[in-house]
C-alpha cells in the first residue's frame, strides 16, 4: 500500500473486443482501458492518482506480486474470456482485497473471477443488448460516491442489465437504474471484505461511449477515492499461528502446544 497521499491505481483491461470487433475498435481506439484512465486523470486533483495499465495476454494478466503490492486500487473490465483468468492470479486478487486493497468492478466483470470469489454466489442477472436508455438514480447523496452527482443522470443507450442480481445484500447501495424496458437494477453497490472495500458499478457495455460520460467518469474517479485504503500503518494477515496473548493467562505448555489443535 502507498504510504504518501497518492493512489495507486492499476486498471485491469481484459483488452479483447478493441483488436476484434470494429465497433469497439472505432469507439475506443486506444481501448476501453485508456478511457477509464483519460477520467481519472480529468478528476486527478494535483497528482492523486498514479495509474498503471495490466491486460489479459501479458504475462501472469499484468498482475504479477509486485504490481498488485504496489496497488491501492485494481479497477476490473472483462467480459469474454474470464475463464481464462489463471487461478493463482484470481487468489493473488482476493489476498489482496482482504488485506486492504481496494477493488471496482465495472459492468461484466460481474461474472470476473475475483469478483465471484469475493461475493460467494452466482452473480447472475437478467441482460438485454437493445439500446436501452438507461437513467441512474442517486439513492445515497450522503455517500462518498455519490458526491458531485445530481439527483440523477442518463445514459442514452446502453445494455439493460435487471433484478434479480444474485449477490449478497450490499452494505451500501449508492446507485440504482431504471431502463427503457422497464427493469430496475441496483447498479453501484458497496461491500467490505476483510480489511478492502469492493465497488460495482453497472455501466459500460463495450458497444457503447459509456466511458467517456463525465457523470460515469466522476463515480469511478469518486469510487477510487472511497475504496483506497484507509489505514497507512503496515497489517499483516496470519491466521496460520496461534495468536499469543498479551497478558499471562496461567496456561500451561500442554495446552500450547499447537499440535493439540490440529495445526
Amino acid at each position: 500500500m502507498s504510504t504518501s497521499n497518492a493512489i495507486n491505481v492499476t486498471i485491469w483491461h481484459e483488452y479483447r473486443h478493441e483488436r476484434t470487433h470494429k465497433v469497439v475498435a472505432d469507439l475506443y481506439p486506444q481501448g476501453m482501458h485508456q478511457a477509464i484512465a483519460e477520467g481519472l486523470r480529468q478528476h486527478d486533483r494535483g497528482g492523486e492518482f498514479i495509474i498503471r495499465i495490466a491486460t489479459l495476454d501479458e504475462p501472469e494478466h499484468g498482475l504479477p506480486p509486485a504490481v498488485l503490492d504496489a496497488t491501492d486500487v485494481l479497477i476490473w473490465w472483462g467480459h469474454a474470456a474470464h475463464g481464462e483468468v489463471r487461478d493463482e492470479v484470481v487468489e493473488r486478487v482476493v489476498r489482496r482485497v482482504w488485506d486492504g486493497m481496494g477493488l471496482i468492478v465495472l459492468h461484466s466483470g460481474h461474472f470476473s473471477k475475483p469478483f465471484k470469489r469475493l461475493m460467494g454466489t452466482d452473480c447472475a442477472l437478467r441482460w438485454r443488448e437493445a439500446n436501452d436508455k438507461e437513467r441512474l438514480w442517486v439513492v445515497n447523496p450522503a455517500h462518498p460516491i455519490a458526491q458531485g452527482l445530481p439527483d440523477y443522470f442518463e445514459l442514452d443507450a446502453e445494455e439493460m442489465y435487471g433484478e434479480f442480481f444474485g449477490v449478497p445484500q450490499p452494505d451500501e447501495l449508492v446507485l440504482i437504474s431504471w431502463f427503457t424496458g422497464g427493469e430496475v437494477f441496483r447498479s453501484g453497490c458497496c461491500w467490505h471484505r476483510g480489511m478492502g472495500k469492493v465497488f460495482y458499478f453497472r455501466p459500460g457495455h463495450e458497444t457503447y461511449p459509456t466511458y467517456f460520460n463525465p457523470l460515469v467518469r466522476q463515480v469511478i474517479a469518486n469510487g477510487v477515492r472511497w475504496a483506497a485504503p484507509t489505514r497507512v500503518a503496515s497489517f499483516t494477515r496470519d491466521v496460520s499461528r496461534p495468536s499469543k496473548p498479551l497478558e499471562d493467562l496461567g496456561i500451561s505448555e500442554l495446552t500450547k502446544d499447537p499440535s493439540l489443535h490440529g495445526r
